[in-house]
Protein backbone atom coordinates (compact mmCIF):
# COMPACT_ATOMS: atom_id res chain seq x y z
CA UNK A 1 0.00 0.00 0.00
CA UNK A 2 1.39 3.40 -0.99
CA UNK A 3 1.54 6.46 1.29
CA UNK A 4 -1.36 7.95 -0.67
CA UNK A 5 -3.45 4.77 -0.26
CA UNK A 6 -2.79 4.77 3.49
CA UNK A 7 -3.81 8.42 3.77
CA UNK A 8 -7.04 7.77 1.86
CA UNK A 9 -7.75 4.76 4.08
CA UNK A 10 -7.24 6.98 7.12
CA UNK A 11 -9.65 9.54 5.65
CA UNK A 12 -12.27 6.85 5.17
CA UNK A 13 -11.82 5.80 8.79
CA UNK A 14 -11.90 9.27 10.34
CA UNK A 15 -14.54 10.88 8.11
CA UNK A 16 -15.08 14.07 6.21
CA UNK A 17 -13.87 17.39 7.62
CA UNK A 18 -15.14 19.77 4.92
CA UNK A 19 -17.90 19.12 2.41
CA UNK A 20 -19.02 21.56 -0.31
CA UNK A 21 -21.77 20.98 -2.86
CA UNK A 22 -23.19 23.03 -5.72
CA UNK A 23 -21.19 26.18 -4.91
CA UNK A 24 -21.90 29.18 -7.14
CA UNK A 25 -20.24 32.59 -6.69
CA UNK A 26 -21.09 35.74 -8.65
CA UNK A 27 -19.78 39.29 -8.82
CA UNK A 28 -21.86 42.40 -9.57
CA UNK A 29 -21.79 43.57 -13.17
CA UNK A 30 -20.93 40.17 -14.66
CA UNK A 31 -23.35 37.78 -16.31
CA UNK A 32 -21.20 34.66 -15.89
CA UNK A 33 -20.61 33.31 -12.36
CA UNK A 34 -16.96 33.12 -11.31
CA UNK A 35 -17.61 29.66 -9.79
CA UNK A 36 -20.32 27.27 -11.01
CA UNK A 37 -21.61 24.10 -9.35
CA UNK A 38 -18.37 23.29 -7.51
CA UNK A 39 -18.36 20.35 -5.13
CA UNK A 40 -15.42 19.57 -2.87
CA UNK A 41 -14.57 17.18 -0.04
CA UNK A 42 -11.60 17.20 2.33
CA UNK A 43 -11.14 14.36 4.79
CA UNK A 44 -9.40 14.62 8.14
CA UNK A 45 -5.64 14.35 7.67
CA UNK A 46 -5.95 14.53 3.87
CA UNK A 47 -4.08 16.82 1.43
CA UNK A 48 -6.34 17.91 -1.43
CA UNK A 49 -4.90 20.00 -4.27
CA UNK A 50 -7.18 22.44 -6.10
CA UNK A 51 -5.47 23.01 -9.46
CA UNK A 52 -5.97 25.38 -12.37
CA UNK A 53 -4.54 28.39 -14.13
CA UNK A 54 -5.16 32.02 -13.17
CA UNK A 55 -8.84 32.86 -13.49
CA UNK A 56 -10.04 29.27 -13.08
CA UNK A 57 -11.86 30.05 -9.82
CA UNK A 58 -9.54 28.41 -7.26
CA UNK A 59 -9.04 31.41 -4.99
CA UNK A 60 -12.66 32.52 -5.36
CA UNK A 61 -13.76 29.07 -4.15
CA UNK A 62 -11.69 29.11 -0.97
CA UNK A 63 -12.47 32.76 -0.19
CA UNK A 64 -16.15 31.84 -0.45
CA UNK A 65 -15.61 29.01 2.04
CA UNK A 66 -13.86 31.39 4.44
CA UNK A 67 -16.65 33.94 3.87
CA UNK A 68 -14.02 36.45 2.73
CA UNK A 69 -15.49 36.80 -0.76
CA UNK A 70 -18.13 39.13 0.61
CA UNK A 71 -15.46 41.72 1.43
CA UNK A 72 -14.39 41.71 -2.24
CA UNK A 73 -17.87 42.33 -3.60
CA UNK A 74 -18.62 38.67 -4.37
CA UNK A 75 -21.73 36.75 -3.33
CA UNK A 76 -22.50 33.08 -2.80
CA UNK A 77 -25.69 32.57 -4.82
CA UNK A 78 -26.07 28.79 -4.43
CA UNK A 79 -24.57 25.80 -2.67
CA UNK A 80 -23.85 24.44 0.81
CA UNK A 81 -20.61 24.17 2.78
CA UNK A 82 -20.40 21.99 5.89
CA UNK A 83 -17.55 21.84 8.42
CA UNK A 84 -17.38 19.01 10.94
CA UNK A 85 -17.74 20.27 14.51
CA UNK A 86 -15.58 17.42 15.83
CA UNK A 87 -18.45 15.96 17.86
CA UNK A 88 -20.40 14.17 15.18
CA UNK A 89 -22.29 17.24 13.97
CA UNK A 90 -21.80 19.76 11.17
CA UNK A 91 -21.56 23.55 10.91
CA UNK A 92 -23.23 25.29 7.97
CA UNK A 93 -20.56 27.84 7.00
CA UNK A 94 -22.87 29.90 4.80
CA UNK A 95 -25.43 30.28 7.60
CA UNK A 96 -22.99 31.68 10.19
CA UNK A 97 -22.87 35.31 11.30
CA UNK A 98 -19.68 37.31 10.80
CA UNK A 99 -18.94 37.07 14.54
CA UNK A 100 -19.21 33.28 14.38
CA UNK A 101 -16.99 33.14 11.27
CA UNK A 102 -14.32 35.16 13.06
CA UNK A 103 -14.15 32.39 15.63
CA UNK A 104 -13.95 29.70 12.95
CA UNK A 105 -11.23 31.52 10.97
CA UNK A 106 -7.91 30.88 12.65
CA UNK A 107 -9.31 28.41 15.20
CA UNK A 108 -10.82 25.75 12.93
CA UNK A 109 -9.73 26.90 9.45
CA UNK A 110 -6.49 28.83 8.87
CA UNK A 111 -5.14 30.27 5.64
CA UNK A 112 -1.72 31.20 4.24
CA UNK A 113 -1.35 33.33 1.14
CA UNK A 114 0.94 33.56 -1.87
CA UNK A 115 2.90 36.67 -0.91
CA UNK A 116 3.77 36.69 2.81
CA UNK A 117 5.04 40.28 2.87
CA UNK A 118 1.63 41.68 1.90
CA UNK A 119 0.04 39.65 4.73
CA UNK A 120 2.33 41.03 7.43
CA UNK A 121 2.37 44.49 9.01
CA UNK A 122 5.81 45.99 8.25
CA UNK A 123 5.84 48.27 11.33
CA UNK A 124 5.09 45.56 13.90
CA UNK A 125 7.49 42.93 15.18
CA UNK A 126 7.07 39.28 14.38
CA UNK A 127 6.34 38.52 18.04
CA UNK A 128 3.62 41.18 18.32
CA UNK A 129 1.81 39.89 15.21
CA UNK A 130 2.01 36.25 16.31
CA UNK A 131 0.84 37.06 19.81
CA UNK A 132 -2.06 39.13 18.46
CA UNK A 133 -3.24 36.16 16.36
CA UNK A 134 -3.05 33.81 19.36
CA UNK A 135 -4.81 36.11 21.83
CA UNK A 136 -7.55 36.93 19.33
CA UNK A 137 -8.61 33.28 19.21
CA UNK A 138 -7.52 31.93 22.61
CA UNK A 139 -8.27 33.27 26.06
CA UNK A 140 -4.70 33.16 27.38
CA UNK A 141 -2.41 35.55 29.24
CA UNK A 142 0.46 37.27 27.46
CA UNK A 143 3.09 34.95 28.92
CA UNK A 144 1.20 31.88 27.71
CA UNK A 145 0.66 33.50 24.29
CA UNK A 146 4.41 34.16 24.05
CA UNK A 147 5.10 30.50 24.87
CA UNK A 148 2.66 29.36 22.15
CA UNK A 149 4.31 31.72 19.63
CA UNK A 150 7.77 30.42 20.42
CA UNK A 151 6.61 26.82 20.08
CA UNK A 152 4.99 27.66 16.73
CA UNK A 153 8.25 29.09 15.38
CA UNK A 154 10.10 25.99 16.57
CA UNK A 155 7.48 23.80 14.91
CA UNK A 156 8.17 25.39 11.51
CA UNK A 157 11.94 24.92 12.08
CA UNK A 158 12.73 28.64 11.97
CA UNK A 159 16.30 29.20 13.14
CA UNK A 160 16.91 31.28 16.28
CA UNK A 161 13.19 31.57 17.13
CA UNK A 162 13.74 33.81 20.17
CA UNK A 163 15.56 36.40 18.04
CA UNK A 164 12.96 36.18 15.23
CA UNK A 165 10.23 37.28 17.65
CA UNK A 166 12.04 40.62 18.08
CA UNK A 167 12.61 41.19 14.37
CA UNK A 168 10.46 42.95 11.75
CA UNK A 169 9.18 41.22 8.57
CA UNK A 170 11.65 43.05 6.28
CA UNK A 171 14.53 41.52 8.24
CA UNK A 172 13.49 38.01 7.17
CA UNK A 173 14.00 36.30 3.83
CA UNK A 174 11.04 35.24 1.68
CA UNK A 175 11.28 31.66 2.90
CA UNK A 176 11.47 32.78 6.53
CA UNK A 177 8.41 35.02 6.09
CA UNK A 178 6.44 32.13 4.60
CA UNK A 179 7.45 29.92 7.54
CA UNK A 180 6.28 32.72 9.82
CA UNK A 181 2.89 32.78 8.07
CA UNK A 182 2.62 29.01 8.50
CA UNK A 183 3.50 29.38 12.19
CA UNK A 184 0.80 32.06 12.58
CA UNK A 185 -1.73 29.78 10.88
CA UNK A 186 -0.78 26.78 13.04
CA UNK A 187 -0.58 28.58 16.38
CA UNK A 188 -4.23 27.84 17.18
CA UNK A 189 -4.00 24.23 15.94
CA UNK A 190 -6.61 24.40 13.14
CA UNK A 191 -8.24 21.28 11.69
CA UNK A 192 -7.88 22.60 8.13
CA UNK A 193 -5.11 24.69 6.56
CA UNK A 194 -5.89 26.41 3.26
CA UNK A 195 -2.66 27.18 1.41
CA UNK A 196 -3.31 29.56 -1.51
CA UNK A 197 -0.31 29.35 -3.88
CA UNK A 198 2.06 29.44 -0.87
CA UNK A 199 5.20 28.67 -2.91
CA UNK A 200 4.62 30.46 -6.23
CA UNK A 201 6.56 33.59 -5.19
CA UNK A 202 9.46 31.59 -3.74
CA UNK A 203 12.71 30.27 -5.16
CA UNK A 204 12.70 26.61 -6.12
CA UNK A 205 14.94 25.64 -3.18
CA UNK A 206 12.77 27.53 -0.69
CA UNK A 207 9.67 26.01 -2.33
CA UNK A 208 11.06 22.53 -1.66
CA UNK A 209 11.66 23.45 1.99
CA UNK A 210 8.12 24.81 2.44
CA UNK A 211 6.55 21.71 0.84
CA UNK A 212 8.65 19.46 3.08
CA UNK A 213 7.63 21.54 6.09
CA UNK A 214 3.91 21.30 5.29
CA UNK A 215 4.13 17.53 4.80
CA UNK A 216 6.03 17.10 8.06
CA UNK A 217 3.55 19.21 10.07
CA UNK A 218 0.61 17.44 8.44
CA UNK A 219 2.04 14.06 9.51
CA UNK A 220 2.77 15.29 13.05
CA UNK A 221 -0.59 16.98 13.71
CA UNK A 222 -3.06 15.12 11.47
CA UNK A 223 -4.20 18.46 10.06
CA UNK A 224 -5.94 18.49 6.67
CA UNK A 225 -4.61 20.74 3.90
CA UNK A 226 -6.42 22.28 0.94
CA UNK A 227 -3.54 23.27 -1.33
CA UNK A 228 -4.22 25.70 -4.19
CA UNK A 229 -1.75 25.80 -7.06
CA UNK A 230 -1.33 25.92 -10.84
CA UNK A 231 1.82 23.78 -10.78
CA UNK A 232 1.32 20.05 -11.32
CA UNK A 233 4.86 19.41 -10.12
CA UNK A 234 3.90 20.77 -6.71
CA UNK A 235 0.72 18.66 -6.77
CA UNK A 236 2.80 15.54 -7.40
CA UNK A 237 4.98 16.41 -4.40
CA UNK A 238 2.29 16.90 -1.76
CA UNK A 239 -1.28 15.86 -2.67
CA UNK A 240 -3.35 12.77 -1.88
CA UNK A 241 -6.24 13.83 -4.12
CA UNK A 242 -6.51 16.46 -6.85
CA UNK A 243 -9.39 18.50 -8.27
CA UNK A 244 -8.80 20.39 -11.52
CA UNK A 245 -10.72 23.59 -12.22
CA UNK A 246 -11.33 25.33 -15.55
CA UNK A 247 -13.41 28.48 -16.05
CA UNK A 248 -15.09 28.18 -12.66
CA UNK A 249 -15.95 24.46 -12.87
CA UNK A 250 -14.37 21.26 -11.56
CA UNK A 251 -13.52 19.18 -14.63
CA UNK A 252 -11.61 16.31 -13.00
CA UNK A 253 -11.38 14.83 -9.52
CA UNK A 254 -9.50 11.77 -8.29
CA UNK A 255 -6.59 10.25 -6.41
CA UNK A 256 -3.37 11.95 -7.43
CA UNK A 257 -1.78 8.73 -8.72
CA UNK A 258 -4.81 7.96 -10.90
CA UNK A 259 -5.06 11.47 -12.33
CA UNK A 260 -1.36 11.58 -13.22
CA UNK A 261 -1.38 8.07 -14.67
CA UNK A 262 -4.55 8.45 -16.77
CA UNK A 263 -5.98 12.00 -16.94
CA UNK A 264 -9.46 11.97 -18.43
CA UNK A 265 -9.84 15.60 -19.47
CA UNK A 266 -7.76 17.22 -22.22
CA UNK A 267 -7.10 20.28 -20.04
CA UNK A 268 -5.62 18.10 -17.28
CA UNK A 269 -3.38 16.42 -19.84
CA UNK A 270 -2.29 19.87 -21.08
CA UNK A 271 -1.40 20.96 -17.52
CA UNK A 272 0.65 17.80 -17.03
CA UNK A 273 2.44 18.24 -20.35
CA UNK A 274 3.22 21.90 -19.59
CA UNK A 275 4.75 21.21 -16.16
CA UNK A 276 8.54 21.74 -16.40
CA UNK A 277 10.28 18.38 -16.23
CA UNK A 278 14.00 18.44 -15.62
CA UNK A 279 15.87 16.01 -17.87
CA UNK A 280 13.32 15.86 -20.69
CA UNK A 281 15.06 18.26 -23.07
CA UNK A 282 17.04 16.71 -25.96
CA UNK A 283 20.84 17.08 -25.88
CA UNK A 284 21.93 20.62 -26.68
CA UNK A 285 23.46 21.30 -30.08
CA UNK A 286 26.27 23.86 -29.74
CA UNK A 287 25.47 27.02 -31.68
CA UNK A 288 28.05 28.00 -34.30
CA UNK A 289 29.93 31.14 -33.27
CA UNK A 290 29.62 33.52 -36.22
CA UNK A 291 31.59 36.40 -34.66
CA UNK A 292 34.81 36.24 -32.66
CA UNK A 293 33.67 39.27 -30.61
CA UNK A 294 31.02 38.37 -27.99
CA UNK A 295 27.82 40.37 -28.03
CA UNK A 296 28.27 40.90 -24.28
CA UNK A 297 31.38 40.47 -22.15
CA UNK A 298 31.36 41.07 -18.39
CA UNK A 299 34.80 41.18 -16.83
CA UNK A 300 35.60 41.17 -13.09
CA UNK A 301 32.43 43.10 -12.25
CA UNK A 302 31.92 44.29 -8.68
CA UNK A 303 28.68 45.91 -7.45
CA UNK A 304 28.41 47.20 -3.90
CA UNK A 305 25.71 49.27 -2.19
CA UNK A 306 27.02 51.63 0.54
CA UNK A 307 25.29 51.67 3.92
CA UNK A 308 25.53 54.98 5.79
CA UNK A 309 25.04 55.67 9.47
CA UNK A 310 25.89 57.90 12.36
CA UNK A 311 25.48 61.64 12.82
CA UNK A 312 27.56 62.52 9.75
CA UNK A 313 26.10 59.86 7.46
CA UNK A 314 29.43 58.16 6.85
CA UNK A 315 29.59 54.88 4.94
CA UNK A 316 29.94 52.22 7.63
CA UNK A 317 29.57 49.09 5.50
CA UNK A 318 28.81 47.83 2.00
CA UNK A 319 26.36 45.30 0.63
CA UNK A 320 28.49 43.04 -1.56
CA UNK A 321 25.86 42.35 -4.24
CA UNK A 322 28.14 41.19 -7.09
CA UNK A 323 31.70 40.04 -6.47
CA UNK A 324 34.25 39.71 -9.30
CA UNK A 325 31.89 38.15 -11.88
CA UNK A 326 33.07 37.42 -15.44
CA UNK A 327 31.33 35.78 -18.43
CA UNK A 328 30.69 36.20 -22.17
CA UNK A 329 27.51 35.79 -24.22
CA UNK A 330 27.92 35.16 -27.96
CA UNK A 331 25.58 36.38 -30.71
CA UNK A 332 22.65 33.96 -30.97
CA UNK A 333 23.49 32.30 -27.63
CA UNK A 334 21.41 32.04 -24.44
CA UNK A 335 23.34 32.12 -21.17
CA UNK A 336 21.08 31.30 -18.22
CA UNK A 337 22.02 33.01 -14.97
CA UNK A 338 20.50 31.07 -12.06
CA UNK A 339 20.40 31.36 -8.30
CA UNK A 340 18.11 32.18 -5.38
CA UNK A 341 16.67 35.60 -4.60
CA UNK A 342 19.35 37.85 -3.15
CA UNK A 343 22.23 36.12 -4.93
CA UNK A 344 22.95 39.19 -7.08
CA UNK A 345 21.30 38.30 -10.42
CA UNK A 346 19.16 41.43 -10.74
CA UNK A 347 21.96 43.68 -9.40
CA UNK A 348 24.19 42.29 -12.12
CA UNK A 349 21.53 43.00 -14.77
CA UNK A 350 21.08 46.59 -13.56
CA UNK A 351 24.84 47.13 -13.65
CA UNK A 352 25.04 45.81 -17.23
CA UNK A 353 22.36 48.33 -18.23
CA UNK A 354 24.17 51.01 -16.20
CA UNK A 355 21.10 51.58 -14.09
CA UNK A 356 23.60 51.19 -11.26
CA UNK A 357 27.29 52.07 -11.55
CA UNK A 358 29.64 49.18 -10.69
CA UNK A 359 32.51 49.70 -8.27
CA UNK A 360 34.95 47.89 -10.55
CA UNK A 361 35.10 45.86 -13.75
CA UNK A 362 34.36 46.18 -17.45
CA UNK A 363 31.19 45.68 -19.52
CA UNK A 364 31.82 45.24 -23.24
CA UNK A 365 28.90 45.54 -25.66
CA UNK A 366 30.01 44.32 -29.08
CA UNK A 367 33.61 44.95 -28.01
CA UNK A 368 33.15 48.47 -26.58
CA UNK A 369 33.46 49.17 -22.85
CA UNK A 370 30.24 51.02 -22.05
CA UNK A 371 31.38 51.95 -18.52
CA UNK A 372 33.46 54.71 -20.05
CA UNK A 373 30.61 56.16 -22.11
CA UNK A 374 29.17 59.59 -21.38
CA UNK A 375 25.39 60.14 -21.33
CA UNK A 376 25.06 60.69 -25.09
CA UNK A 377 27.08 57.62 -26.04
CA UNK A 378 25.25 55.52 -23.45
CA UNK A 379 21.92 56.54 -24.99
CA UNK A 380 23.14 55.19 -28.33
CA UNK A 381 24.53 52.04 -26.69
CA UNK A 382 21.19 51.26 -25.07
CA UNK A 383 19.76 50.65 -28.53
CA UNK A 384 21.87 47.50 -28.52
CA UNK A 385 20.77 46.15 -25.14
CA UNK A 386 17.14 45.77 -24.04
CA UNK A 387 15.32 44.11 -21.14
CA UNK A 388 12.27 41.93 -20.53
CA UNK A 389 11.00 42.14 -16.96
CA UNK A 390 9.42 39.62 -14.58
CA UNK A 391 6.06 41.36 -14.16
CA UNK A 392 4.72 42.39 -17.57
CA UNK A 393 1.88 44.45 -16.13
CA UNK A 394 4.16 46.54 -13.92
CA UNK A 395 6.53 47.23 -16.83
CA UNK A 396 3.83 48.53 -19.21
CA UNK A 397 2.30 52.01 -19.10
CA UNK A 398 -1.42 51.43 -18.34
CA UNK A 399 -2.35 54.70 -20.07
CA UNK A 400 -0.81 53.82 -23.42
CA UNK A 401 -2.11 51.45 -26.07
CA UNK A 402 0.10 48.62 -27.33
CA UNK A 403 1.09 50.44 -30.53
CA UNK A 404 2.36 53.43 -28.55
CA UNK A 405 4.19 51.19 -26.03
CA UNK A 406 6.11 49.37 -28.78
CA UNK A 407 6.72 52.59 -30.72
CA UNK A 408 8.15 54.44 -27.71
CA UNK A 409 11.78 53.19 -27.99
CA UNK A 410 11.68 53.85 -31.74
CA UNK A 411 10.55 57.42 -31.12
CA UNK A 412 13.07 58.03 -28.32
CA UNK A 413 15.94 56.94 -30.56
CA UNK A 414 14.47 58.63 -33.66
CA UNK A 415 14.77 55.61 -35.91
CA UNK A 416 12.37 56.77 -38.62
CA UNK A 417 9.30 58.72 -39.59
CA UNK A 418 5.75 58.10 -38.42
CA UNK A 419 4.94 55.77 -41.32
CA UNK A 420 8.10 53.69 -40.86
CA UNK A 421 7.52 53.36 -37.13
CA UNK A 422 3.89 52.32 -37.62
CA UNK A 423 4.97 49.64 -40.12
CA UNK A 424 7.65 48.37 -37.74
CA UNK A 425 5.15 48.19 -34.87
CA UNK A 426 2.64 46.25 -36.98
CA UNK A 427 5.36 43.77 -37.98
CA UNK A 428 6.43 43.22 -34.37
CA UNK A 429 2.85 42.73 -33.13
CA UNK A 430 2.35 40.04 -35.76
CA UNK A 431 5.76 38.48 -35.01
CA UNK A 432 5.00 37.90 -31.33
CA UNK A 433 1.70 36.21 -32.13
CA UNK A 434 -0.80 38.95 -31.31
CA UNK A 435 -3.67 39.97 -33.61
CA UNK A 436 -3.42 43.26 -35.50
CA UNK A 437 -6.34 44.59 -33.43
CA UNK A 438 -4.10 44.41 -30.32
CA UNK A 439 -2.38 47.61 -31.44
CA UNK A 440 -5.26 49.74 -30.17
CA UNK A 441 -5.80 47.86 -26.88
CA UNK A 442 -4.44 48.73 -23.44
CA UNK A 443 -2.42 46.46 -21.08
CA UNK A 444 -5.36 45.73 -18.76
CA UNK A 445 -7.24 44.16 -21.67
CA UNK A 446 -4.71 41.34 -22.03
CA UNK A 447 -3.80 38.20 -20.12
CA UNK A 448 -0.40 37.88 -18.45
CA UNK A 449 1.01 35.88 -21.36
CA UNK A 450 -0.23 38.39 -23.92
CA UNK A 451 1.27 41.27 -21.92
CA UNK A 452 4.62 39.48 -21.89
CA UNK A 453 4.40 39.17 -25.69
CA UNK A 454 4.00 42.97 -25.83
CA UNK A 455 7.14 43.31 -23.68
CA UNK A 456 9.06 41.02 -26.05
CA UNK A 457 7.90 43.06 -29.07
CA UNK A 458 9.06 46.26 -27.36
CA UNK A 459 12.45 44.70 -26.56
CA UNK A 460 12.90 43.72 -30.22
CA UNK A 461 11.88 47.11 -31.61
CA UNK A 462 15.45 48.49 -31.92
CA UNK A 463 17.00 45.23 -33.19
CA UNK A 464 19.24 44.86 -30.11
CA UNK A 465 22.23 42.57 -30.07
CA UNK A 466 21.61 41.65 -26.38
CA UNK A 467 18.38 41.05 -24.44
CA UNK A 468 18.37 40.61 -20.67
CA UNK A 469 15.33 38.55 -19.68
CA UNK A 470 14.89 38.89 -15.90
CA UNK A 471 12.61 36.07 -14.69
CA UNK A 472 10.36 36.59 -17.76
CA UNK A 473 8.04 33.63 -17.09
CA UNK A 474 8.00 33.20 -13.29
CA UNK A 475 4.79 35.25 -12.93
CA UNK A 476 2.94 33.18 -15.57
CA UNK A 477 0.96 29.94 -15.48
CA UNK A 478 2.90 26.87 -16.61
CA UNK A 479 1.09 26.47 -19.95
CA UNK A 480 1.67 30.16 -20.75
CA UNK A 481 5.30 29.76 -19.66
CA UNK A 482 5.81 27.15 -22.35
CA UNK A 483 4.38 29.46 -25.04
CA UNK A 484 6.57 32.40 -24.02
CA UNK A 485 9.70 30.24 -23.85
CA UNK A 486 8.97 28.94 -27.36
CA UNK A 487 8.51 32.53 -28.58
CA UNK A 488 11.81 33.64 -27.02
CA UNK A 489 13.61 30.79 -28.81
CA UNK A 490 11.96 31.68 -32.11
CA UNK A 491 12.85 35.37 -32.02
CA UNK A 492 16.41 34.58 -30.96
CA UNK A 493 16.83 32.32 -33.97
CA UNK A 494 15.34 34.94 -36.27
CA UNK A 495 17.20 38.01 -34.94
CA UNK A 496 20.47 36.29 -33.85
CA UNK A 497 20.24 38.09 -30.52
CA UNK A 498 22.27 37.15 -27.44
CA UNK A 499 20.09 36.49 -24.39
CA UNK A 500 21.06 36.66 -20.74
CA UNK A 501 18.19 34.66 -19.21
CA UNK A 502 17.88 35.21 -15.45
CA UNK A 503 15.96 32.57 -13.51
CA UNK A 504 15.87 30.50 -10.33
CA UNK A 505 14.10 27.53 -11.95
CA UNK A 506 16.42 24.91 -13.44
CA UNK A 507 13.59 23.14 -15.27
CA UNK A 508 12.74 26.36 -17.15
CA UNK A 509 16.41 27.04 -17.81
CA UNK A 510 16.89 23.61 -19.38
CA UNK A 511 14.43 24.50 -22.14
CA UNK A 512 16.13 27.71 -23.30
CA UNK A 513 19.79 27.69 -22.26
CA UNK A 514 22.93 26.91 -24.26
CA UNK A 515 25.11 27.50 -21.20
CA UNK A 516 24.31 27.94 -17.50
CA UNK A 517 26.01 30.18 -14.94
CA UNK A 518 25.21 29.74 -11.23
CA UNK A 519 25.44 32.61 -8.74
CA UNK A 520 25.54 32.24 -4.98
CA UNK A 521 25.83 35.14 -2.53
CA UNK A 522 27.05 37.51 -5.23
CA UNK A 523 29.66 35.18 -6.65
CA UNK A 524 29.76 33.15 -9.84
CA UNK A 525 30.45 29.64 -8.58
CA UNK A 526 30.01 27.45 -11.68
CA UNK A 527 29.52 27.99 -15.42
CA UNK A 528 29.42 25.56 -18.32
CA UNK A 529 27.45 23.96 -21.15
CA UNK A 530 23.83 23.21 -20.31
CA UNK A 531 24.08 19.42 -20.48
CA UNK A 532 27.24 19.28 -18.36
CA UNK A 533 25.76 21.56 -15.73
CA UNK A 534 22.52 19.58 -15.49
CA UNK A 535 23.97 16.08 -15.65
CA UNK A 536 27.35 16.53 -13.95
CA UNK A 537 27.08 19.54 -11.60
CA UNK A 538 30.24 20.05 -9.58
CA UNK A 539 29.30 22.59 -6.91
CA UNK A 540 27.11 21.48 -3.96
CA UNK A 541 24.86 24.52 -4.41
CA UNK A 542 24.24 23.67 -8.08
CA UNK A 543 23.28 20.16 -6.99
CA UNK A 544 20.89 21.59 -4.42
CA UNK A 545 19.18 23.73 -7.06
CA UNK A 546 18.67 20.64 -9.22
CA UNK A 547 17.44 18.49 -6.34
CA UNK A 548 14.85 21.14 -5.41
CA UNK A 549 12.99 20.95 -8.74
CA UNK A 550 9.66 19.14 -8.16
CA UNK A 551 9.37 15.81 -9.95
CA UNK A 552 6.10 15.97 -11.85
CA UNK A 553 4.86 12.49 -10.92
CA UNK A 554 3.67 11.25 -7.50
CA UNK A 555 5.32 7.84 -7.99
CA UNK A 556 8.73 9.57 -7.81
CA UNK A 557 8.19 11.59 -4.65
CA UNK A 558 11.26 12.15 -2.53
CA UNK A 559 11.35 12.31 1.25
CA UNK A 560 13.12 15.66 1.54
CA UNK A 561 15.04 16.35 4.74
CA UNK A 562 14.02 19.62 6.36
CA UNK A 563 16.78 21.82 7.73
CA UNK A 564 16.92 25.44 8.90
CA UNK A 565 19.46 26.99 6.52
CA UNK A 566 21.42 30.04 7.59
CA UNK A 567 22.54 32.33 4.74
CA UNK A 568 25.52 34.54 5.56
CA UNK A 569 24.97 38.28 5.37
CA UNK A 570 26.25 40.14 2.27
CA UNK A 571 26.95 43.20 4.45
CA UNK A 572 30.64 43.64 5.16
CA UNK A 573 32.77 46.35 6.73
CA UNK A 574 34.36 48.99 4.52
CA UNK A 575 37.59 47.60 3.11
CA UNK A 576 36.60 43.95 3.54
CA UNK A 577 37.31 41.87 0.45
CA UNK A 578 36.12 38.48 -0.76
CA UNK A 579 38.33 35.42 -0.47
CA UNK A 580 40.75 34.90 -3.33
CA UNK A 581 39.64 32.33 -5.91
CA UNK A 582 40.30 30.91 -9.35
CA UNK A 583 37.86 29.57 -11.98
CA UNK A 584 39.19 26.10 -12.73
CA UNK A 585 38.25 24.32 -15.97
CA UNK A 586 37.11 20.85 -14.89
CA UNK A 587 35.83 19.82 -18.35
CA UNK A 588 35.75 21.51 -21.77
CA UNK A 589 34.04 24.87 -21.21
CA UNK A 590 32.94 23.85 -17.67
CA UNK A 591 34.45 26.06 -14.93
CA UNK A 592 34.21 25.77 -11.14
CA UNK A 593 35.05 28.43 -8.58
CA UNK A 594 37.84 27.19 -6.34
CA UNK A 595 39.66 28.83 -3.44
CA UNK A 596 43.31 29.55 -4.20
CA UNK A 597 44.13 27.50 -1.12
CA UNK A 598 42.61 24.38 -2.67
Amino acid sequence: MTVCDRNIANVAATGTLLSVSGLRVSFPGTDTPAVRDVSLRVGRGEVVALVGESGSGKSVTVKALMRLIEFGGGRVTAGRAWLSDGQGGRIDLFAQSEAAMQQIRGNRIAMIFQEPMTSLNPVLTVGFQLREAVQRHQNVARSEADRICLEALKQVRLSEPERRLRQYPHELSGGMRQRLMIAMALACKPDLLIADEPTTALDVTVQAEILALLKMIQRETGMAILFITHDMGVVAEIADRVQVMLRGEVIEDGLVHAVFAAPRHAYTRALLDAAPKLGNAPPATPRPVTDATPALSVQNLIVRYPLSGGVFGRVRANVHAVEDVSFDVAHGETLALVGESGCGKSSLAKAILRLYEPAEGRILLNGEDILGFDHARMMLARRGIQMIFQDPYASLNPRKCVADIIAEPLEIHRTGGRTEIAARVATLIERVGLPASAAHCFPHEFSGGQRQRVCIARALALNPSVIIADEPVSALDVSIQAQILDLIEEVQEEFNVAILFISHDMAVVEKVADRIAVMYQGELIEIGPRDAMLRMPAHPYTKRLLDAVPIAHPDQRRDRQLTAREISSPIRAVGAESAAFTMTEIAPGHFLRCSRDM
